[in-house]
């Protein structure tokens, strides 16, 4: 099993329960093939250019261990979620 660390944006104007399921899907993603070792709200923050005409996002820093095809589910669970607007993963 591999660290990595994940780092998604979701839009400003979603409300709290809207932030709580998706980090709680992101959680339910790891818990299949990993276990998630740090949560990181980082809250509301000004974005560096505007994505999606957003010039704020709510940031939630995750650190989990995986093995290396998790990755890759968790990608394409946050490209298809509407409530994100970025999204990075990185091995740590």
């Amino acid at each position: 099993m591999r660290n990595y660390e994940l780092v998604f944006v979701v839009k400003p104007n979603a409300d709290e329960e809207t932030r709580e399921a998706v980090l709680n899907k992101v959680k339910e993603v790891i818990s299949t093939d990993g276990e998630v070792a740090n949560v990181d709200v980082w809250g509301t923050r000004k974005l560096a250019y505007p994505i999606a005409k957003f010039n704020e996002g709510h940031y939630v820093l995750v650190n989990f261990s995986a093995g290396v095809e998790l990755p890759k589910e968790l990608d394409r669970n946050l490209k298809i979620n509407e409530n994100v607007i970025r999204h990075m993963i990185v091995a740590a």
